[in-house]
C-alpha cells in the first residue's frame, strides 16, 4: 500500500515519487505514437497524460503524470530526450509550476436535491454548464486534490458520466527575473 505525505502529495512511499513530465514535440504523425510506445516497451506507468497545441502550430505540449524512483524517473526523461521528435522534456516535479485539471461530471438530480448540489458547485467554484429534469452537468477545473473533493462530494447524488483532462502543467516564470 502506498502512502501520501501530505507534505509532499508527489511522495508515494520511502523511494517512488509521482513526477509531472512536462515535453514539447514536434507536431507530427507519430510522434504520441512513439511517445506512448516508449513507455509501454519499458513498462513504465503513465497516470495521466494531456496533450494539445502551443502557441506555436508546429509544436505540442504533453504532460504526462508518472511515478517511479529516481533512477527510473532518470531512465524515462533520457529515453523521451532520444526520441526523434522531442525537442524539450522537463521534469516539473521539483520545479515551481501551475496545474490544473478539468472534470466533466454528470449528476443525477431532484427537485429536491438540485439546491443541495448547487451549493457543492459553488463551493469549490465550479459551474454548472447543462441541466435537464433529471441530471446536472458540472464543468470542475483545479488541482487533482480540488477535482477529487468534489467528485467526493457528489457521489451520494450518484454520479451518471464523468470525463477528466489529466494534469496540464506550465512552469512557473520568477517575477523580478531578468531575461
Amino acid at each position: 500500500m502506498s502512502v501520501v505525505s501530505e507534505k509532499h502529495p508527489e511522495m508515494l512511499d520511502g523511494q517512488t515519487h509521482k513526477h509531472t513530465i512536462s515535453l514539447l514535440v514536434e507536431n507530427k504523425f507519430g510522434a504520441f505514437n512513439r511517445i506512448a510506445g516508449l513507455f509501454a516497451a519499458k513498462a513504465y506507468n503513465i497516470d495521466s497524460l494531456t496533450v494539445g497545441p502551443t502557441e506555436d502550430d508546429s509544436v505540442s505540449r504533453m504532460t504526462i503524470v508518472t511515478r517511479g524512483d529516481d533512477g527510473v524517473i532518470e531512465q524515462i526523461i533520457k529515453q523521451l530526450n532520444k526520441l526523434i521528435d522531442t525537442l524539450k522534456v522537463t521534469d516539473l516535479t521539483h520545479e515551481n509550476f501551475v496545474e490544473r485539471d478539468l472534470a466533466l461530471i454528470k449528476v443525477q438530480t431532484t427537485t429536491e436535491s438540485r439546491s443541495e448540489i448547487m451549493q457543492v458547485v459553488e463551493i469549490f467554484r465550479a459551474k454548472i454548464i447543462d441541466i435537464s429534469s433529471k441530471t446536472v452537468t458540472i464543468e470542475a477545473v483545479g488541482s487533482q486534490q480540488k477535482i477529487d473533493a468534489i467528485i467526493k462530494m457528489l457521489k451520494p447524488f450518484v454520479i451518471k458520466e464523468m470525463a477528466r483532462t489529466g494534469r496540464v502543467a506550465l512552469k512557473r516564470e520568477f517575477q523580478g527575473e531578468v531575461d
